[in-house]
């Protein structure tokens, strides 16, 4: 007989998302499902969503948002990537305007950012990007500023409307931080009145145990007078960097 398959939730990520920490609290919290994480390109992440290589997805907004939840988690910051020794280096963030008249590498493609990287690192040059993927792509001969005029690019969690999968809402408690007796994770609810509804079952029938030793005698009535019971049978700006 061919055993059945054990169960698994498949979380994609674009390029730049660290999915670790979420990944340890899945596993401490549900060791009998698996955790596969894929690692998707950012030009596929819908494409990833839509044709179910992935049950659920961190994506990079904008994403075209027809038949997907898109929970918004947090926002990165813009930076210019730079040679070493490169003036804004003195700073602790810069504006484009401390870029006019460098000479700008195409970073649009974020797939490509490696190749970018590769690029400003041989040839000089700035090149603005989120701040996750320069950090992903670092290297010793080039820095990188926060850009304090660039809108931030905003990561989500990402999922089908339709058949989706019994196990998203326990993610995205994980991902949300709530913790395993949060009331709004439904598998952590129906776990919990399990185990609460077997207490009770093993509580009453204690009772009942210790009911048939006593043979089944109730406590005498209390006398008038304070006379004790009978007895029964026997519970913003530029700064610059400090030196």
């Amino acid at each position: 007989m061919t055993e059945s398959a054990s169960p698994a939730l498949r979380i994609g990520y674009v390029p730049g998302v660290i999915v670790a920490k979420w990944a340890r609290v899945w596993a401490e919290r549900f060791p009998d499902v698996a955790l596969e994480v894929i690692a998707v390109p950012q030009a596929q992440q819908r494409d990833a969503l839509a044709q179910g290589r992935v049950d659920m997805c961190f994506v990079r907004l904008p994403i075209d948002r027809e038949g997907l939840h898109a929970i918004p988690l947090y926002h990165e910051v813009a930076v210019a990537v730079v040679q070493k020794d490169h003036p804004i280096g003195l700073f602790d963030e810069v504006s484009l305007a401390d870029l006019e008249g460098e000479r700008m590498q195409d970073a649009t493609d974020l797939d490509a950012v490696g190749d970018t990287v590769e690029v400003v690192a041989a040839a000089g040059g700035a090149a603005v990007m989120p701040q996750s993927l320069a950090r992903l792509h670092h290297r010793r001969d080039l820095i990188y500023r926060p850009l304090t005029d660039v809108d931030p690019t905003q990561i989500a969690l990402s999922w089908p409307i339709e058949d989706a999968v019994e196990l998203a809402e326990e993610f995205i408690g994980v991902v949300r931080g709530r913790t395993a007796r949060s009331s709004r994770t439904a598998g952590e609810r129906d776990r919990r009145g399990r185990h609460d509804s077997g207490a009770r079952a093993e509580g009453g029938a204690a009772q009942r145990g210790r009911g048939r030793g006593d043979g089944g005698a109730k406590p005498a009535a209390r006398r008038s007078g304070g006379a004790k019971p009978g007895r029964a049978g026997k519970a913003g700006p530029r700064k610059r960097r400090g030196r």
